[in-house]
Parts: C-alpha cells; structure tokens; sequence
C-alpha cells in the first residue's frame, strides 16, 4: 500500500512538474521595454521579429510599437501573439482580434487581445464587450495611443524648467 501512495505522489509531482514547464514562455523572460514578465503575461506576449534577423519580445502588443518606433527603417518579417486562451504563439496577422472591453489590457487604456479562431474572440466579446478588429486596426489603435501619450507628457512637462527664482 506503501508503495502505491509513493507512486501515486511521485506520478503527481512529475505532473505538476511538467505543467509548470509548459507555462514557461520563449526567451527573452522579461519584456524588453517595459521590464515585465513575459510568462505572467503569456496571454499577450508579443515576438516582433525583424528582416535582419534580429528579433524582440515583448509583454504585448503596446510595447512592440514602442520597439518599432525606437528602430525606424528597420524592417518587420514577422509578428508573433500569445493567444489569449491557450497562450501559444499564432501570427499576429493572421489572428482574430478583440479591442476594448471590460477586461483590463496589458500597457494600455484599451486592452487589446488576439485569438487562435473567431469562435474563441466571439465568446470573449459577449462575456467582457468589445469588438472585433485585425491587426492592421489592433496596430494603428495602439500607436495613436502612443501618440495620444507622447503629446499629452510634452504637455505637461512644457515650461516646466522655465521658472527662475
């Protein structure tokens, strides 16, 4: 009977082991620029990787806009999205996509999330709002966004360093 509940725990230990290993994500293990950590948000990591070969992940799909405004000229190959459900890479274009919603984004005001199929974004959007969008609209949301910041922290800062004592 020993034996049988140190099998049994040894089997439920290698499991446990094993999904603990699945949940990892690819290198880098934190976001390039913001410093957060990819594999606590695997469900919207991002992989840009550019025709020089170089390549950049990040926590989502606000921080690749910002690498891609920090390398101007370069050229993208290619776009990687954790799905939202099961957290595996999917071409980004080529993915479904939700913006808006009551689900609050990852580095931004308007969450942004991809899906594998339009079934799963369906079900998203009818639990937590939101609409369907592709990339190309998920892309161009996020870098007015950008540039919505950019403007209004010029604003904020303007004359600041004018004043004399």
């Amino acid at each position: 009977m020993t034996r049988l509940w140190i099998s049994i725990m040894l089997l439920l230990a290698l499991g446990t082991a094993c999904l603990a290993a699945d949940n990892k994500v690819e290198p880098p293990a934190d976001c390039k620029q913001c410093g957060m950590n990819r594999t606590a948000f695997g469900h919207s990591r991002m992989v840009v990787t550019y025709t020089d070969g170089s390549s950049s992940g990040t926590c989502s799909i606000n921080c690749v806009a910002i690498d891609m405004k920090k390398q101007p000229g370069k050229e993208v190959q290619s776009f990687q999205v954790g799905d939202y459900n099961s957290k595996k890479l999917i071409d980004a274009k080529n993915a479904v996509w939700v913006i808006g919603g009551k689900k609050k984004g990852v580095m931004t005001p308007v969450a942004k999330w991809a899906f594998t199929d339009k079934k799963a974004a369906e079900a998203f959007v009818k639990e937590y709002g939101g609409k369907l969008a592709t990339f190309d609209e998920v892309l161009a949301a996020t870098e007015k966004e950008l540039a919505a910041r950019e403007q209004q922290k010029s604003h904020d800062h303007k004359g600041h360093g004018d004043h004399k004592m």
